[in-house]
């Protein structure tokens, strides 16, 4: 450990891990001895429905650097992330996941990028891992971030990430059920940086992502801190307006030239059809944001804490 080296707390969202937490320790441990004059790990136990709080107490137990926080119900990996990083207590705070993906030795990396031309790194994957699906959601995602951290590189963003703990000033008072940690900390500041590293396959248990869970966070994000569909929306029916015009255009042009109006009521069926599905898409699209403003309005927090070990 070499004087001037900075303190570091490690957030770990923790969802039915416990094969994978003693490892993560094993691993991380000497990575932070090496590279951080003091640090802490921080446990938050997301409502898992295995043995993860045991273990995580056992792990407290042996180890006076590790806290754990037990949420009273599963809360999602970005609500149990806020509460980790609200009671991170060093000056830097790095994020990763429970299941070993994230090697720790790829940490050095991104503590290395994050100088004083940068306030958060991000630490993308060299190669993607997931299925076509898993990529679609992940992209929709990630195009919200890039229109809301106004990052062109926005799309490089990753569960694994370094940043300043002051950042967390500009979201001290954030109260929503629905969170993204990244556009968060775009609130702060717009230096990102992006380093890539290496990303392991998972070993032990499943992903606790389904493909509808990934879908439904997809639109949260995009409905919860973006105006696009809002936008989307006026688009379609301004495109439909044209579209209104020409019709009228080529029915006029009909009676005039050929002296009777187009025929049909398939013609007339279709258009009122075209013109009904436009307006109920625009109207679910402010649906979702009235929906949104009614629980803001509700004031229901982020997350709730049973308990709190380890730490002096």
């Amino acid at each position: 450990m070499e004087p001037g080296l900075p303190t570091i707390s490690v957030v770990v969202p923790v969802y039915n891990g416990a094969a994978s937490l003693p490892g993560l320790v094993e691993r991380l441990e000497p990575v932070l001895r090496a590279h951080s004059s003091r640090h802490e790990l921080v446990f938050v136990n997301d409502g898992s429905r295995d043995g993860s709080w045991p273990a995580i107490e056992g792990l407290v137990a042996r180890h006076g650097w590790i806290r754990g926080i037990d949420m009273l119900r599963n809360y999602g990996q970005h609500n149990a992330l806020l509460c980790g990083i609200r009671a991170a207590r060093h000056e830097l705070v790095v994020t990763m996941d429970d299941d070993l993906q994230h090697p720790p030795e790829e940490l050095p990396k991104l503590l290395a990028r994050l100088d004083p031309s940068c306030d958060v790194v991000y630490g993308p994957p060299e190669k993607q891992q997931h299925g076509p699906l898993r990529d679609l959601a992940s992209q929709m995602i990630k195009i919200v971030l890039q229109r809301s951290m106004g990052a062109q590189n926005a799309r490089s963003v990753s569960a694994l990430r370094v940043f300043r703990s002051c950042l967390r000033e500009a979201f001290t008072g954030y109260r929503s059920q629905h969170v993204s940690i990244d556009v968060l900390l775009s609130w702060s500041t717009t230096r990102f940086a992006f380093v890539r590293v290496r990303h392991d396959e998972r070993r032990l248990g499943k992903s606790n992502y389904s493909y509808r869970q990934l879908f439904a966070h997809a639109l949260d994000m995009i409905t919860g801190f973006s105006a696009l569909p809002l936008r989307l929306a006026s688009w379609i029916g301004f495109a439909f307006t044209l579209f209104g015009m020409g019709v009228l255009v080529y029915v006029l042009r009909n009676y005039f030239l050929y002296g009777s109006p187009v025929a049909g009521f398939p013609f007339l069926a279709s258009i009122i059809a075209v013109f009904s599905g436009a307006q109920l898409f625009a109207l679910g699209i402010m649906g979702e944001y009235l929906s949104r403003m009614h629980f803001r309005m509700m004031d229901r927090p982020s997350y709730a804490v049973r308990s709190h070990i380890g730490g002096a």
